[in-house]
C-alpha cells in the first residue's frame, strides 16, 4: 500500500462513486476498483458498502478516512515546505546586526521587504559587536550577520561587501562650531575624542584615527564608550566630539548636533558575514534582497 491508495479511498469517498472518482482522478474504473479492494485486503477491513448507485462509508471507512486525508495533508505539507527550503522561502534565520546597524534605514527596510516575499521564514535579530557576531556565526548562533570589518577569523568568515555610510561629527549642543555645517577634523585637533574600544570594531576603529591623521592632526582620545551608538550620550554630557556613522543622527538629536565631515572624511564599512564555505538558498535568497535593497534605498534622506 503506498501513498496513491490514500488519494484513492478520500476521492472515492468525496465523491460517493467509484466511476466519478476515476473521472477525477484520471484513470479507468476498473482499476480504481481493482486497487481498493487490494486496500481493503491489505488493511484487513472493509471501507465501502457497494449500491447500485454508488458507494458508501462503512464505520471502517468513517473512521479512518480522517487519517487518510491527514496524512495526505502531511505529504502535502511535507512538499511544499521542501520546495520553500530550496527556493530559501522556508526556516529560521538567524541574523547577527552590529552595533548601530538597525539605525540604517535601508536595513529594517530590507528585512521588512524580505519578509513580505518570504513569510514562511521566522527571523531572529540580535545586536552585538563584530568579534562576538563572528563568535556566535561559527558556534552556528547565527546564519548571518551584518558587521563591520575586518573580522578576527577570515579564514573561516566569508566577508561580503555591502557598503560604505558616510560618517558624521557630533558635537554636544552649545559648542562653538555648532553653526558649520561642514568641520574639518583638524579643527577638533584639542577636542577630547570619545569613542568606543578597538576590539569592538577595529575597521572603523583605525579609519577615524586615520582620517584625523590624513588631516595632519593626532586626537585627544577621551572617554570610551561601551559600543559605537553608546558615544552619543557622552557628547551629550558634554564630554568631548565623536565621529559616528551618518544613521546615528536619529539618536539624540536634543543634546547633540551632527556635521559634516570635510574631506578627509572616515567611512562606516559594512559587510555580510558567513561561514566559509556555506550559503543555502536561505541564506543566499537573504543576501540578494539585502544587497539590493542597499543599492536602491536611500540612506538617510537629504
Amino acid at each position: 500500500m503506498d501513498i496513491r491508495h490514500f488519494r484513492y479511498f478520500v476521492t472515492i469517498a468525496e465523491t460517493g462513486n467509484i466511476t466519478k472518482a476515476a473521472e477525477k482522478l484520471g484513470m479507468e474504473q476498473p482499476p480504481l476498483s481493482q486497487q481498493i479492494r487490494r486496500m481493503e485486503s491489505s488493511l484487513g477491513v472493509s471501507l465501502f458498502r457497494r449500491q447500485p448507485r454508488g458507494v458508501s462509508l462503512t464505520e471502517a471507512g468513517l473512521t479512518l478516512l480522517p487519517h487518510a486525508r491527514l496524512i495526505l495533508d502531511l505529504r502535502r505539507q511535507f512538499i511544499e515546505d521542501a520546495h520553500g527550503l530550496a527556493q530559501g522561502k522556508k526556516g529560521h534565520l538567524r541574523i547577527g546586526l552590529a552595533g548601530a546597524v538597525p539605525l540604517l534605514p535601508s536595513i529594517p527596510f530590507a528585512i521588512r521587504q524580505f519578509s513580505t516575499i518570504a513569510p514562511g521564514v521566522t527571523l531572529s535579530l540580535e545586536e552585538s559587536n563584530t568579534p562576538a557576531l563572528c563568535e556566535a556565526l561559527l558556534s552556528y548562533r547565527m546564519d548571518i550577520t551584518i558587521l563591520r570589518p575586518p573580522v578576527p577569523d577570515q579564514a573561516n568568515v566569508k566577508v561580503i561587501p555591502l557598503l560604505d555610510e558616510p560618517t558624521l561629527i557630533a558635537l554636544p549642543k552649545g559648542h562653538p562650531f555648532t553653526s558649520l555645517p561642514e568641520i574639518h577634523l583638524s579643527r577638533l585637533a584639542t577636542e577630547p575624542l570619545i569613542i568606543f574600544p578597538r576590539e569592538l570594531g577595529p575597521g572603523f576603529f583605525d579609519a577615524i584615527l586615520a582620517a584625523y591623521r590624513d588631516a595632519g592632526v593626532t586626537p585627544s582620545l577621551g572617554q570610551q564608550a561601551p559600543q559605537i551608538a553608546g558615544t552619543i550620550p557622552l557628547v551629550a554630557a558634554g564630554l568631548g566630539v565623536s565621529i559616528v556613522p551618518q544613521s546615528l543622527h536619529q539618536l539624540h538629536t536634543g543634546g547633540v548636533t551632527f556635521h559634516r565631515i570635510a574631506r578627509p572624511a572616515p567611512h562606516a564599512t559594512l559587510a555580510i558575514g558567513i561561514r566559509t564555505g556555506e550559503q543555502p538558498p536561505l541564506i543566499h535568497h537573504f543576501i540578494t534582497v539585502l544587497q539590493q535593497a542597499c543599492k536602491t534605498h536611500l540612506t538617510l534622506p537629504d
